[in-house]
């Protein structure tokens, strides 16, 4: 590929003259913004052992009262895109937020949309525009782009969850911000009930169409249960998964990001393609290795970690007898949206 003149060759004062007009000539910088074959990522590999965090996150219980907090959360920030920046991809920022119990995390709503996984504890939920959502172990929840939500606490120990945004990519875009608002009236609880089983809908078919979120809650006893559904009528399946969508319409349950659960069988060794999308795995149960051309994983109950786009990926469940399974974050639904999803065999 042709070789393209340097900043430097140009002279001092035809510099000073494109500065002083707000011009850059782009042709030195060119193969850094259109580099050759494929992009080049600043998100690097990177694991986050839940249990090294936990305790710090439960110090910051003890140092920081909710009051004074909002949100008590640890980041999981990625170093090649520098910890001041709290993300752990491009487009996906991670935190873990500890919820003490009598706490209430007040009512806001704001642009980039959320999830909620839960790790550890009983007794919290998150109500979103009036619906009560209770939270346990593996179970998630939506808060949508501009839907009010709080988190409140009525058990007797710690709740911990992973929280997924596209903030990142949200506040790139010069549109992030939030709303604070009061304490909301309960209206509903358990709607996911109506979708729990696949073929059969709420009559009319699309009685709850106006609303863009029908389902908020997907209980993981319930997505568990498809998994292991899935492995027993389809045993040649390649991979053993199921996406979280809209029940109503099938498509991604939010716009930006995607999620999935994943489980691999006992000993089993499942090889990803190379994807354009950066991807985050969660253990929800049981202990998988994530392999990299040149990096390894070993996650147990709760660790997280995240790895860059257009890179094979090799998984393997490190028991010989017990399923594994995994919680899957990327930003497929906006790639594909933007016709530059790939996926390189």
């Amino acid at each position: 590929m042709q070789e393209l003149g340097r900043l430097e060759d140009l002279p001092q004062d035809y510099r000073d003259a494109l500065t002083a007009q707000n011009l850059v000539p782009l042709w030195p910088s060119l193969r850094a913004v259109l580099p050759p074959g494929e992009p080049i990522p600043r998100t690097q590999p990177t694991c986050w052992s839940y249990q090294d965090l936990r305790s710090l996150l439960l110090k910051a219980g003890e140092l920081t009262p909710i009051e004074k907090a909002e949100r008590r959360v640890l980041v999981l920030a990625n170093p090649g895109h520098g910890l001041e920046k709290m993300q752990a991809s491009s487009t996906i920022y991670l935190g873990m937020q500890l919820l003490l119990p009598g706490e209430w995390a007040p009512s806001h709503r704001h642009t980039p949309n959320a999830v909620r996984m839960i790790v550890e504890g009983e007794g919290a939920y998150t109500t979103v525009d009036g619906e009560k959502c209770r939270m346990s172990r593996g179970d998630l929840i939506l808060t949508p782009t501009g839907l009010w939500h709080e988190h409140g606490h009525e058990g007797d120990a710690p709740v911990i969850w992973l929280d997924v945004l596209d903030l990142p990519l949200v506040y790139y875009m010069e549109a992030s911000y939030v709303t604070e608002g009061k304490a909301q009236a309960v209206t509903s609880e358990g709607t996911e009930r109506a979708y729990q089983r696949g073929g059969v809908v709420p009559t009319p078919m699309f009685s709850r169409s106006e609303q863009r979120y029908p389902m908020l809650r997907y209980p993981w006893v319930d997505v568990r249960a498809a998994l292991q559904a899935l492995d027993v009528s389809q045993p040649d399946v390649e991979a053993v998964q199921v996406a979280y969508v809209n029940p109503e319409t099938g498509a991604a349950c939010q716009n930006i990001l995607g999620y999935s659960a994943l489980m691999l069988r006992p000993s089993e060794v499942l090889n990803l393609p190379a994807r354009s999308t950066a991807m985050v795995f969660h253990q929800i149960e049981g202990s998988a290795t994530v392999s990299l051309a040149s990096t390894e994983f070993t996650l147990v109950d709760a660790d997280t970690c995240c790895i860059p786009g257009y890179v094979p990926v090799r998984l393997r469940n490190n028991s010989a007898d017990q399923p594994a399974f995994l919680f899957i974050a990327d930003d497929a639904p906006l790639q594909k949206k933007l016709g530059v999803y790939e996926v390189r065999v």
